[in-house]
């Protein structure tokens, strides 16, 4: 059976790594876009992050131009939100949401949330400590708005690693 942990992402850096290192912790998978009128809710995701991290939330952002929204290039778009939002999660190299090209880890996504094609950038999904989809959020859904969630997805124990 696959899990999120089958999966590898390729850091903006190009350190390539599979999800596995994030086993017991709860994710927050981000497809996110620069010149989107949704980009401030990075500034959400950044303070939550912030809040959180230390408690085991992991915050992942992967650029998309899918709908013709980022950068030109995996810098820019690194840099870009870097500067005008301060993020400092994880950011990958850009990857394909939709179409024949998608990102295994977004096949997976789709499926597992039992929704289909991603919409718009920000399509946010919520990860457990157990590697099972909590919640997939709509791109207007900001971060702050599922905090709740978030917290409770963090007070479960983590699963000991077999």
């Amino acid at each position: 059976m696959t899990s999120i942990y089958d999966f590898s992402i390729t850091s903006m850096e190009g350190e390539t790594f599979n999800l596995a290192r994030y086993r017991g912790k709860v994710l927050l998978i981000v497809n996110t876009a620069s010149k989107c009128g949704l980009a401030p809710q990075l500034k959400e995701l950044e303070a939550l992050h912030q809040k959180y991290q230390q408690q085991g939330l992991v915050v992942i952002g992967l650029p998309s131009n899918q709908f013709r929204q980022e950068l030109a290039s995996d810098e820019a778009a690194s840099e870009y939100c870097q500067v005008h939002y301060g993020v400092t999660f994880l950011m990958t190299k850009r990857v394909a949401v939709n179409g024949t090209t998608t990102d295994p880890l977004f096949t997976y996504l789709k499926e597992e949330s039992g929704h289909g094609r991603i919409k718009w950038n920000y399509t946010k999904f919520l990860i457990g400590r157990d590697g099972q989809v909590i919640h997939r959020y709509a791109p207007t859904t900001t971060p702050e708005s599922f905090t709740d969630e978030i917290v409770a997805a963090l007070a479960t124990q983590a699963i000991p690693e077999v």
